[in-house]
């Protein structure tokens, strides 16, 4: 008799599946049980449509997990593209920005399209021809990243690429937020009329290069080079070296200080930004074979369902990322655990539930 109640009172379409608060009010002066509140909260949280469909109010779960400090530069590296934005006289429509987790430098190229062998031709040309090879590459799941191609490169020349999951940006979070920063100033400097970014694109990386890093306390252009850049507007430097040598004893000191002193504020930043992140956030656990609903990212119309229709199996585990198995077509997926949500099913029924029938004097 409570089952068939809850549903009258949630699950009926004159009911229209609102929440707690308000299916007890309708409830209260009327009927009456034992636990009455406790078991209406639980039918409407096991209700399957309200967990596919609902939107929630709280923090997603899952703590910040910060990517830990390279021990100095040219070892850790983010790519990521930019774009597509509109087709300029050059023909340049995507921007490839690479960005090394240590000094936060900036290289930014713009080119005319974003093909796996663009993509592995310009972090050749533009960064391991220049700096070296990165211990690891850090990218997303993009079909310009993740190809044979790319694995014949990373093999070849040596380097661990390293993919983020799938719909979770904040992985590459730093050029994500490099991403955030050009482009608007992208768009106050450009013409207009000839759609000439492009041209700018230079410029803006290296003002932002040498501009103060707040994570760092120093700019990336003095964590790169041990000094700071010589400007149009500044006089001629005081430093004077007589021999090749002298010069390399300075730079070679001035880098140890600035960068172990980086390295530092590196750490000390992102322990306060974990600090705050994880405030009053829940962090989840999984297990094996349990099932689970998945968020379903893309273009979506709002009568759509925020989480997956059909549950999923978790079949791997490495919190906060999960592999999970589709019942129906078998297909697997990682999915980090903020775009998960769990199935939650009703108790099963008490042989013996007693309840009043109110009435209206």
């Amino acid at each position: 008799m409570v089952n068939s109640l809850l549903k009258a009172y949630h699950s009926d379409p004159l009911s229209g599946h609102f929440g707690i608060r308000r299916t007890y009010y309708k409830l209260k002066n009327k009927y009456w049980w034992p636990t009455m509140k406790q078991s209406i909260a639980q039918f409407i949280k096991s209700c399957l449509p309200c967990q596919q469909y609902n939107v929630s109010r709280l923090k997603k779960p899952g703590l910040l997990c910060p990517i830990e400090t390279p021990a100095g530069p040219f070892q850790l590296i983010g790519i990521d593209y930019c774009g597509p934005f509109k087709r300029t006289p050059r023909e340049n429509q995507y921007v490839l920005c690479i960005t090394d987790y240590f000094t936060r430098w900036v290289i930014a190229v713009a080119l005319p399209d974003c093909t796996a062998q663009t993509t592995a031709q310009t972090i050749f040309t533009e960064y391991i021809c220049r700096y070296g090879v990165p211990m690891s590459i850090l990218t997303d799941q993009g079909t310009h990243f993740k190809n044979q191609l790319m694995e014949s490169m990373a093999r070849l020349i040596g380097y661990n690429h390293i993919l983020s999951t799938v719909y979770h940006p904040q992985t590459n979070g730093m050029v994500e937020r490099f991403n955030a920063t050009f482009v608007p100033q992208l768009a106050k400097l450009q013409d207009r009329e000839n759609n000439n970014w492009d041209e700018y694109l230079q410029s803006i990386v290296f003002a932002y290069n040498t501009g103060v890093h707040a994570a760092t306390q120093y700019s990336s252009f003095q964590l790169q080079f041990g000094r700071d850049p010589h400007m149009p507007t500044d006089t001629t430097s005081n430093y004077v070296f007589y021999r090749p040598s002298d010069y390399y004893n300075q730079l070679k000191k001035s880098l140890q200080l600035i960068q172990q002193y980086a390295r530092d504020q590196s750490n000390y930043s992102h322990k306060n930004n974990k600090k705050y992140y994880d405030k009053n956030r829940s962090n989840p656990h999984y297990e094996i074979n349990e099932k689970i609903l998945i968020r379903i990212h893309g273009l979506r119309s709002k009568l759509d369902p925020q989480f997956t229709l059909t549950p999923k199996i978790v079949i791997q585990k490495q919190h906060p990322t999960y592999w999970v198995r589709d019942q129906m077509n078998d297909q697997i997926t990682r999915v980090h655990v903020n775009d998960m949500r769990p199935i939650l099913l009703p108790l099963q029924k008490k042989k013996k539930i007693l309840f009043l029938v109110g009435c209206i004097c």
